[in-house]
């Protein structure tokens, strides 16, 4: 059986065997936190601190887990196997099997926010209303972009008692609790503290994490202490200060660690590893479910609606040079997800480097290098998750260049990227873009498959960015969320692989093995097989 497969059944069978504090795996040493370490993070600007970041997934491991808990979370303790969803501030989830589109959820007693009121389903219903309901006080649009796009299933909610919610789905949805996993708890008492102000929030923000926030200078660094009254023993830091700063461009993070300027950084440049191996620091990666892609627009008047072209771009590309190009920390990508997943089916048409086929497949849509398809596509210049994106891109491009397609590229801080993509092909602010190009997480079967093929889902409702239609994925997706029974939902997801792969929907390009280096002065960190890691096993 598959570690999804068993994964998944930890709340397709019903969630109340999951009563058990926290996330497992190995339990960190006792004790007052001590030390201090600085981390050298990729982001030009610190994600949001009011509840729900921005900056992608990214953000969550920075601003998200360490502040704030979801109620339903990821295991992060775990480095030799996939996580698997976890309770959280709610102790257990069940589809009602009177009517399977609601799910009953039953709050963690005890849980206090930093300012020191209680956690309790009023708290979840305020935070609810908070990015879903434009006409509540708290309703804070700059949030609601963040998570409502990941939370498309809510259809309605309700308080049942003071610590059971009960969250209604549009549909049957049994992938729901995936949904949840965004979706973080912040304290209504201290909105109310600042003036009902989510700017003066974002300087004193409240959570139920295991850290809280002690000070707060935007583009440059955070300073996070450790949340002493934190409720899950298994994940108080370990450490008395951890602060996060920026450093957006690669070569200047690798001198930082070396110099001595901070402890540890993401994302190290690739042609700077020997020297920081040389230099004593340890170089971490873990399998990752993380895919570097460019979506393709299939609206009326896109040439991307023409297969062979979708298919020439994707042979055309030598995507272990891409791997040489990354240092070795990157795999190629041969689908939206790795062949080792249950999900990848057996696709006909293999992803991979051709050339000779490409050139001829341009050549029958009526272009070549003397003629070539003018297209141009919006890029993200850097930050978390996105690999080294320029450097990327333009080696895209010239493999490109050489079958007779000529990208142009408008090039926007990661944060507009996140918004294009959410905004769809369709979205006037995109015209004359045929193409998007955003890595991301592909760790569950929603994140991975459904929220980018479902016609459902189609931008902005999902990130359906291609406007993608398919009616066999449709029905699919359809029984994919009817389902309960992980092995039928692994083969329905594996036959939509196959045809998404099929169709060239996607160009694919690699997959991430989100790479740290770290000085000799970190002496614990876990990292897990996700593109969320839970900054409280650094120590």
């Amino acid at each position: 059986m598959s570690h999804a497969s068993l994964s998944r059944r930890h709340f397709l069978a019903g969630a109340s065997a999951l009563a058990a504090l926290g996330p497992t795996g190995t339990v960190l040493a006792e004790g007052t936190p001590s030390g201090s370490l600085t981390y050298g993070i990729s982001m030009f600007d610190l994600p949001l601190t009011t509840g729900q970041p921005d900056r992608g997934a990214g953000g969550y491991q920075f601003t998200g887990l360490t502040l704030y808990d979801p109620l339903v979370a990821w295991e992060l303790d775990v480095a030799d196997r996939p996580g698997k969803l976890v309770p959280g501030l709610a102790t257990s989830w069940e589809s009602d099997p009177a009517d399977r589109r609601n799910w009953v959820f039953r709050l963690r007693e005890g849980v206090r926010f930093h300012d020191g009121s209680a956690f309790d389903a009023d708290a979840v219903i305020w935070n609810l209303d908070k990015v879903l309901n434009p006409q509540a006080a708290q309703f804070d649009q700059r949030q609601a972009s963040q998570v409502r796009p990941r939370l498309p299933s809510v259809a309605a909610y309700r308080r049942l008692d003071a610590m059971t919610v009960q969250v209604t789905t549009k549909a049957v949805d049994a992938l729901f609790p995936y949904q949840m996993l965004w979706f973080l708890v912040s304290s209504p008492a201290q909105f109310e503290a600042v003036g009902r102000d989510w700017t003066k929030f974002a300087f004193q923000p409240s959570g139920t994490g295991p850290y809280r926030l002690s000070s707060l200078v935007p583009r440059v660094r955070l300073e996070l202490a450790p949340n002493e009254a934190y409720w899950n023993p298994r994940r108080m830091p370990r450490l008395a200060k951890l602060t996060l700063a920026c450093i957006p461009e690669d070569l200047a993070r690798a001198n930082a660690l070396l110099s001595g300027t901070v402890d540890l950084i993401e994302l190290p440049a690739p042609d700077a590893v020997p020297r920081l191996k040389g230099a004593g620091m340890r170089v971490t990666g873990n399998d990752t479910p993380h895919v570097w892609n460019y979506h393709l627009s299939l609206l009326e008047g896109s040439p991307w609606r023409d297969l062979r072209l979708r298919k020439a771009a994707n042979l055309a590309i030598d995507r272990e040079s891409v791997v040489a190009l990354m240092g070795g920390l990157a795999t190629p990508a041969a689908g939206q997800v790795q062949p080792s997943s249950p999900w990848f089916g057996k696709p006909s048409f293999q992803v991979g480097t051709d050339v000779d086929a490409a050139r001829k497949l341009v050549r029958e849509a009526g272009y070549s290098p003397q003629n070539p398809l003018r297209t141009k596509f919006i890029i993200p210049t850097g930050g978390s998750g996105q690999m080294l994106s320029l450097p990327i891109n333009e080696f895209v491009q010239q493999s490109w260049a050489e079958i007779g397609i000529a990208l142009e590229f408008q090039a926007v801080e990661l944060e507009v990227a996140y918004t294009a993509w959410r905004q769809g092909a369709a979205d006037p602010s995109l015209k004359g873009v045929s193409g998007s190009n955003i890595a991301y997480v592909t760790s569950d079967p929603l994140y991975a498959i459904l929220r980018f093929y479902d016609s459902k889902q189609v931008a902005p409702t999902g990130v359906n960015w291609s406007h993608y239609r398919n009616p066999e994925v449709d029905r699919l997706c359809d029984a994919i969320r009817a389902s309960f029974d992980p092995a039928e939902q692994d083969r329905m997801l594996a036959r939509v692989h196959e045809i998404v792969v099929d169709d060239a929907v996607q160009v694919w390009v690699v997959h991430d093995t989100n790479p740290h280096a770290l000085s000799a002065r970190v002496k614990g960190y876990t990292q897990a097989q996700h593109w969320f890691q839970d900054l409280t096993t650094l120590g």
